[in-house]
Parts: structure tokens; sequence; C-alpha cells
């Protein structure tokens, strides 16, 4: 499993401008089944993304597409872990 964070360069004008492309990239990655969860930060410097892939290379691939990091708006790092244990209600639990 992986954590994507991603920090804002720039003015949040910019970020708004470049939105639309950025939620298609991620409802693209969510209908393909990579992306579990998304959303902002608070306060509102970046957003946090939950995904699951094969390997490190594949999610750092599909990072490198958001548009948010390709225009160079914000910038990424990606965390891997093990999720060796989650809550029985996970699903209701996430609002």
């Amino acid at each position: 499993m992986f954590v994507i964070e991603l920090t804002y360069k720039v003015d949040l004008a910019h970020i708004d401008a470049a939105m639309k492309p950025h939620v298609a990239w991620l409802q693209r990655h969510y209908d393909a089944g990579t992306f579990v969860a998304s959303g902002r930060k608070v306060p509102r410097d970046g957003g946090v993304i939950l995904a699951t892939a094969p390997d490190r290379a594949t999610v750092e691939a599909i990072v490198r597409e958001d548009p948010f990091v390709a225009l160079g708006l914000a910038e990424a790092r990606v965390i891997e872990f093990r999720a060796s244990q989650r809550a029985a209600d996970l699903p209701a639990r996430i609002t």
C-alpha cells in the first residue's frame, strides 16, 4: 500500500486553475482500482492519496502523470507501507 503526499509549490489560485484535470486524473485511477481514498490536507497546502499497486515504480509513474506534478505546481512524496492491520468497520469510518 502507498501514501502519496502532495505539497503545493504555488498559490492556491494556480492549484484551483488546474483542479479539473487533476480530478480527472484521480478518477482514472479510482476507476482502475489503484486509488482507495484521497483528499486535501488541513491546512490546504497539499493533498493525500491512498493507493494500491504491484510496486513502487508503478505508483511513481502514476504520480508523474498528475497534472499538479507535471506542471510543477506540486511535489509528491511516495511512502510505501505494509498494511498489516485494519479496522473491521473501515468502510464506515472513512468519511
